[in-house]
């Protein structure tokens, strides 16, 4: 056995700078996935990582850091938003790419770490959702009413923060109150019933 405890064999080859960082992250990720914020520990992110403890004490300072990068890196982007010819189109679109957002593993570990962890560090991942979600969210709604206006069938007056908040809103409510994962016939339904009789012209 070598001094790692890895036999020659097996041992990996070095790795370094991007390539070191991303399987950091991505062994924090899953940790965080099977047993949660509580339970993840630098010792057993290294481990999981195969690398030492000491390469991630000279990136992350802490563990609340570390997590905090994992989350913000494996958030899916919302990305651009092609025009679908109506605002109906468009949001629905739009909402299903949000719920898949919070599906994909760091979606789910992020929801799972925010019901887990203390005040202290609750604040900090909010902030994750808000610049990995929420703000592109809002960007991406805030076209989509811009392009329905420029093609008459939004009223011209739904150009405002407020209507933007609507679709987070719901789906922050009906996801913690009512439990809901957000199949595509409810979030057809929250567009056909809600947004589009809200905007239309």
């Amino acid at each position: 056995m070598t001094g790692s405890g890895w036999s020659a064999g097996s041992a990996p080859a070095r790795r370094r700078g991007p390539e070191l960082e991303r399987a950091i992250l991505d062994a924090a990720l899953e940790q965080l996935g099977t047993i949660g914020w509580s339970a993840v520990t630098m010792e057993g992110v290294a481990a999981g990582a195969r690398t030492g403890k000491a390469a991630l004490y000279r990136r992350w300072s802490s563990k609340a850091d570390l997590v905090a990068d994992a989350l913000r890196e494996g958030l899916p982007e919302l990305g651009p938003l092609a025009d679908h010819g109506s605002v109906r189109e468009d949001l629905y679109r739009l909402c299903v790419r949000m719920r898949d957002v919070m599906r994909s593993p760091a979606g789910e570990a992020l929801r799972a770490v925010l019901h887990e962890c203390d005040h202290t560090h609750a604040d900090r991942f909010r902030e994750v959702i808000r610049k990995g979600l929420h703000e592109p969210a809002h960007r991406l709604t805030r076209e989509v009413v811009d392009r329905g206006i420029e093609r008459g069938e939004v009223r011209r007056d739904a150009a405002e923060p407020m209507v933007a908040d609507v679709i987070p809103a719901l789906f922050m409510y009906r996801s913690k109150m009512c439990g809901s994962e957000w199949p595509d016939a409810e979030i057809a339904e929250m567009i056909d019933a809600v947004m589009v009789p809200m905007l239309r012209a």
